[in-house]
């Protein structure tokens, strides 16, 4: 009997921000997808309206209830201490999604969409 391996699924808690540097606070399973949902305003409400297209911080974690009680605490937290914790990592504000490349495999099908590949920032942990 053959074993199917299971895939690894990895979740990001995250944070957006945007040029008067407002803070949103994430999870998702698909962080680069994410991330261009919220540059293109993909879905309404709070983001869309607040304009928050640039990552600025973001962990993994590989069991989702790690992963949600990461995202509540940080949401708990002031802003002063999440700006500490951006900043920590992140000391010149940068976009961090800016880093990621193009996945080339794409273009190899027909009505295919470009899939970014997401690179490790070697400053977070």
């Amino acid at each position: 009997m053959s074993r199917l391996r299971q895939a690894v699924k990895i979740y990001f808690v995250y944070i957006m921000s945007n040029k008067s540097r407002r803070l949103y606070v994430g999870i998702t399973s698909r962080l680069a997808a994410r991330v261009l949902e919220h540059r293109n305003k993909i879905n309404k409400g709070f983001t869309s309206r607040y304009n928050f297209d640039m990552l600025v911080y973001y962990e993994e974690f590989g069991e989702v209830m790690d992963a949600i009680a990461r995202e509540k605490e940080i949401k708990g937290w002031l802003r002063e201490k999440k700006l500490k914790l951006i900043l920590e990592a992140n000391p010149n504000w940068e976009d961090l999604s800016l880093v990621w490349e193009e996945d080339p495999s794409w273009k190899a099908i027909p009505e295919a969409k470009p899939r970014p590949i997401l690179k490790r920032n070697p400053r977070l942990p």
